[in-house]
């Protein structure tokens, strides 16, 4: 099979399916290599996930407790999961888009590409907000109980919570580039957008829900009011997008 024809569409089922194969392997590889990173790296990231919690026990009686056996092997597992897939996101995420990719017009790919450009460092800024933030949250949230009162966290929830302010950060951020990709492929248009902003709101607090504990209502207070923002931000850049696309047509006419 040619590199014509492939560039055609005309690659046969058997030919997607050993192109997949071979791009998913490489992934998987990344994504091992990465995950033996991270729980080799593991300590080091609990010990920066600790530092709050070490503030806390300054001025009460505060600690991480494991409440299995297998606790603190667990967290090691989840950790290095977590990091393995961060770590490897560069390589999947590049073997997903040469898969991708063949089957795009010139087009659409330069708009990808531009959505890629820019997400990437949205999410990495994102996550690196998120791990700046997540020692202030700790401690607000933490603070409304008495200096009286001992603070015994879990620590596989105590990780849990901050992996998902993490990534909820990161991905709030790269939500309105999201949007404005689709918007600019013709795909969603800004009217659809202002007739289903309510949904849209309900959607995200029900995903701020979902990535903070539930109980918590500050947090995911706080995950949702920016993801709103934002979805505002980019539902601003729609509309002028199609305004200047209608008056260009209406111009040509």
């Amino acid at each position: 099979m040619t590199t014509a024809a492939v560039a055609r569409g005309t690659m046969p089922v058997a030919g997607h399916l050993r192109e997949a194969s071979r791009r998913g392997i490489r992934a998987a590889v990344a994504l091992i290599l990465a995950i033996g990173v991270g729980f080799w790296l593991s300590d080091q990231i609990l010990e920066l996930l600790r530092a709050p919690v070490e503030e806390l026990a300054a001025s009460r009686d505060a600690s991480l407790n494991y409440d299995t056996v297998t606790g603190a092997f667990d967290l090691k597992l989840k950790i290095a999961l977590f990091a393995g897939v961060i770590g490897s996101s560069p390589v999947w995420l590049a073997e997903l888009f040469a898969y991708v990719t063949p089957g795009l017009t010139r087009w659409e790919r330069k708009y990808t590409l531009g959505f890629l450009a820019a997400a990437v460092p949205l999410f990495a800024a994102g996550c690196t907000f998120g791990f700046v933030l997540f020692p202030h949250m700790v401690e607000m949230l933490a603070g409304f109980s008495s200096t009286e009162d001992s603070t015994i966290l879990n620590a596989g929830y105590y990780v849990d919570f901050v992996m998902k302010m993490v990534l909820a950060i990161g991905v709030a951020l790269v939500l309105p580039v999201f949007v404005v990709m689709l918007n600019a492929l013709g795909l969603l248009p800004a009217q659809t957008l202002r007739r289903s902003w309510r949904a849209i709101v309900v959607v995200i607090v029900l995903f701020s829900a979902l990535v903070t504990p539930a109980a918590d209502v500050l947090s995911m207070f706080l995950v949702a009011a920016p993801m709103s923002l934002l979805f505002a931000a980019a539902l601003l850049i729609t509309h002028v997008h199609d305004r200047r696309r209608d008056h260009r047509v209406r111009s040509e006419l």
